[in-house]
């Protein structure tokens, strides 16, 4: 009787700084999808860097040096320095590149490489986490932030509270009292707070693989859209996530939301390196109607690294 020889796979989230809370949920929303769909071929370890900088494998304190023997992979969901640490001991991994993360959590270096393609970032502030100490008193403190924004670009506004829950503290504020009374409920978040240009167009998000179904770049067909788009405007889309994947260098997976205007003007929102394998996610619809599984593409990207 044959015995499958399981790859053993390293979920590595956590680590410090602002984005260790993310790190977490997407780190661990890919360690039940692999527990759940690919658990006859891989086994799933959660390696879990505190914010004391302390590796954790499985719940147990574990040396970077140690994990060449323990995993034969580890996709990195958290900062790409582990990743460089990683590839010191040559461990394989999967990771966005530093450029790549730093574009995708950075929308002035977004707006600034992506003129270079012709691509526009709609024009953005993002205010830090209210403190009464520093920013004085609430009342004049929301007034204050709201005439800035009124001043750097005009209504609409898309105000959006960094909540770990997305569908929480986003609002669309056409006035100055309706932007005062979203920025109020962002401070009321006790979260950071970002207010964009609102850019009326259809709205398409675009997922694609590098090296999937014999393509250098597949394109999986447009998910999240609001708008019909035609083969025209379908193959400019395409063409500049081929693009996107070139001069941002990313490697395992890209999502890519635009807005493309009635003059045919194309914006990029944000791009992410992370795919959301959440089972009721955009990323599974897509996959699916093009026949494929979710799991099927996870597994792709586990192997091509």
């Amino acid at each position: 009787m044959s015995v499958t020889i399981k790859k053993r796979i390293g979920i590595l989230r956590g680590g410090a700084g602002k984005h260790y809370a993310s790190s977490l949920k997407k780190g661990g929303d890919i360690i039940l999808h692999i527990h759940e769909n690919l658990n006859d071929k891989y086994r799933v370890f959660d390696i879990f860097v505190d914010k004391d900088h302390v590796w954790h494998m499985n719940g147990l304190p574990v040396s970077p040096n140690d994990l060449a023997h323990k995993v034969d992979i580890v996709w990195n969901t958290s900062h790409p320095s582990f990743s460089n640490i990683l590839d010191n001991l040559s461990i394989k991994n999967i990771s966005a590149s530093s450029f790549s993360y730093t574009l995708e959590n950075s929308k002035e270096m977004l707006r600034e490489h992506m003129e270079k393609l012709g691509v526009q970032i709609p024009k953005s502030v993002v205010f830090p986490l209210y403190q009464e100490d520093f920013d004085g008193p609430m009342d004049k403190y929301i007034i204050k932030k709201a005439k800035e924004v009124h001043e750097k670009f005009p209504a609409p506004w898309i105000v959006k509270s960094f909540t770990p829950d997305a569908s929480i503290g986003i609002h669309l504020a056409k006035t100055f009292p309706e932007l005062v009374d979203a920025i109020e409920d962002g401070v009321n978040h006790e979260k950071s707070i970002l207010v964009e240009e609102f850019i009326a167009g259809k709205v398409a998000s675009i997922h694609s693989v590098p090296e999937f179904r014999n393509q250098n770049i597949y394109i999986f067909p447009l998910g999240n859209t609001f708008g019909v788009f035609s083969a025209e405007e379908k193959e400019k889309l395409s063409n500049l996530v081929k693009e996107l994947h070139k001069h941002i260098g990313a490697i395992h997976y890209l999502k890519s939301d635009f807005v493309l205007t009635p003059r045919g003007k194309v914006y990029l929102l944000q791009i992410e390196s992370i795919p959301d394998t959440k089972p009721s996610s955009h990323f599974s619809e897509v996959c699916e109607s093009v026949g494929a599984k979710m799991h099927h593409v996870v597994e792709h990207i586990l192997n091509f690294a």
